[in-house]
């Protein structure tokens, strides 16, 4: 139960004061930052990326589990981290780097911290999966692009969190809400920003819920995760106030039978395969 300083002013002023003071808000751990010039350097052997790698047996076991997911489909599950790095490809094992560590990088005070945390969290790991799964089945755009776009894109809602670190300043859930639709996309590019992280990644945090957005002709990144993101709502909240599917731009770049819905006005290629995108999932977490 809430006490009463706990209104909702008191949790805008704790996020203004983060976002007034950016080293509150979680940087990248050194092993990532090496990593990722590891992966980018010509010069880099499979065995130096092996043993940075090994480093982190939490990062090991999801690259393990990634590339033995339902998304890569691999004839053989890989049995050793020197397989991984030949399954995904340096580019791959990046994006997988960094979907790590957006997960480990948010310390959780309480038992209801971290209840809102993973629920958060599983919600985001849902929407990537419906996006990686249309990026496989579409084309054009690699699934860990998909993956990783899609987590960044709300990586602010995870950063909401770090404002409190009193338990009896977590919000309930409905508060969480409130505070991340209003502050998660200003606190998702300071994040990025302070990352280093490619722009078009930070400009995917600011078009992402702009259902009619519309660049080009062809299917682009921010398409496939606005249908992710509606696809997650429409499962996670059936009454939710979105628009019709129709009117998303990245439905009118679909072609048939990509572009087939179902009774409830969804795709039919999403609502037939919830069990693989499931799966998806549960290799994320």
């Amino acid at each position: 139960m809430e006490t009463k300083q706990s209104d909702y002013s008191v949790y805008r002023d704790l996020i203004a004061q983060l976002m007034s003071d950016q080293e509150q808000l979680p940087s990248l751990p050194t092993l990532t930052w090496k990593i990722r010039r590891a992966l980018a350097a010509p010069e880099v052997s499979i065995s130096q990326l092996v043993e940075l790698i090994g480093q982190d047996p939490a990062l090991s076991a999801l690259l393990m589990k990634y590339a033995s997911s339902a998304l890569l489909r691999s004839r053989m599950a890989p049995k050793t981290l020197q397989d991984v790095l030949r399954v995904l490809g340096l580019q791959q094992v990046d994006r997988v780097v960094m979907v790590h560590s957006v997960k480990s990088l948010f310390t959780l005070h309480s038992a209801e911290h971290k209840q809102l945390f993973m629920e958060a969290w599983h919600r985001l790991t849902l929407k990537a999966s419906v996006c990686a799964f249309l990026a496989r089945m579409v084309g054009r755009i690699p699934a860990d692009h998909a993956v990783l776009a899609c987590l960044l894109s709300e990586v602010g809602s995870l950063a909401v969190l770090s404002a409190f670190k009193s338990k009896e300043l977590v919000p309930t859930q409905t508060r969480y809400y409130k505070l991340c639709r209003a502050y998660s996309k200003s606190l998702g590019v300071m994040l990025l920003k302070k990352w280093a992280v490619d722009d078009a990644y930070v400009q995917i945090i600011r078009d992402v819920g702009n259902w009619t957005l519309q660049r080009q002709r062809q299917i682009e990144l921010i398409d496939l995760v606005n249908l992710g993101l509606y696809h997650t709502v429409k499962d996670t909240d059936p009454a939710a106030d979105l628009p019709r599917l129709s009117e998303l731009a990245g439905f009118g770049k679909l072609t048939p039978p990509d572009d087939e819905m179902d009774e409830d006005g969804c795709l039919l290629l999403v609502s037939q395969h919830w069990d693989e995108i499931h799966s998806i999932a549960a290799a994320l977490r």
